[in-house]
């Protein structure tokens, strides 16, 4: 147990180290999220 926890907080260091800061990481998932509407409207027009 205690080395879960370890690990999932390594990566939650290392995910808001690439990011920088909390601010960061919320506008880095608001890109992922608005790429995925943007494909999901594309398919849309496809069909």
């Amino acid at each position: 147990m205690k080395t879960l926890l370890a690990l999932v907080m390594s990566s939650f260091f290392v995910v808001l180290t690439g990011c920088n800061t909390v601010a960061g990481a919320g506008k880095d998932i608001e890109r992922g999220g608005e790429k995925v509407q943007d494909t999901a409207k594309d398919v849309q027009q496809k069909l």
